[in-house]
């Protein structure tokens, strides 16, 4: 088992004043499965991959990665972990402004202890995501959906136990958006495990597997029966 959450509950305290956000979720994700986080704004499933990425401490409940209890941990502890097993795809990025391309794959590497040859690594990543010919390009020199691979290419540079990706294609015209789910199931069949969160179905149907979060609980759990590919655009058995 990868992933194992136990009865995760989280709130935040301002002054006087609880709001409590989750209220008790329960799953488990496997080694390789791709699995699509949903549920409308406030429903607490960015707070969830908070938790379950390691960038935020659940309030009560047990959270287990490869078996590892990470509730224990204190936040150097966290941070290390998620150095070494976690990598993230975000909406919006998050590259460096001031660095090229391969600076930015190389990044992660900094702080890890599997840094080999990071140069190395880096390149053999962004030829993965189709971006050889861009390792010395400037962020402000590519498109918005080049950025995004970018991001991939960083998220598998430490090869990471599972990648978060966080509406990846929220910010991207649809060819480019389609070109992202590409690689993310490509990389998932390979053996690469993904967390997918997003607020549409389109993108979530990708997965095989979605988790819908409403109010705070788990509203359901369900196999995508008829996954998109997004290599055609068509609805596949």
């Amino acid at each position: 088992m990868l992933i194992k959450l136990e009865n995760i509950k989280k709130e935040f305290s301002n002054d006087e004043i609880v709001t409590k956000v989750l209220h008790g979720i329960s799953f488990d994700i496997e080694k390789g499965d791709f699995v699509s986080i949903m549920g409308p704004s406030g429903s607490g499933k960015s707070t969830l991959m908070h938790i379950v990425g390691l960038l935020d401490k659940t309030t009560s409940g047990k959270y287990y990665l490869e078996g590892r209890d990470v509730t224990t941990l204190d936040d150097t502890e966290l941070a290390l972990l998620r150095n070494e097993k976690i990598g993230f795809v975000f909406q919006s990025f998050n590259l460096l402004a001031k660095s090229t391309v391969l600076e930015n794959v190389m990044l992660p590497l900094v702080y890890s202890t599997k840094k080999g040859d990071a140069e190395k690594k880096a390149r053999n990543v962004l030829e993965q995501v189709g971006l050889k010919h861009r390792i010395d390009y400037m962020p402000n020199q590519i498109s918005g959906g080049e950025k995004q691979r970018v991001a991939i290419a960083r998220a598998l540079v430490n090869e990471p136990s599972v990648i978060f990706a966080d509406e990846p294609t929220g910010n991207l015209d649809s060819k480019s958006g389609i070109q992202v789910m590409e690689i993310l199931q490509k990389l998932n069949e390979e053996g690469n495990t993904i967390i997918l969160v997003t607020h549409e179905t389109f993108t979530a149907e990708h997965a095989k597997r979605i988790i819908y979060i409403r109010d705070g609980l788990l509203e359901s759990d369900t196999l995508v029966k008829k996954r998109r590919f997004a290599h055609d655009g068509d609805m596949l058995k």
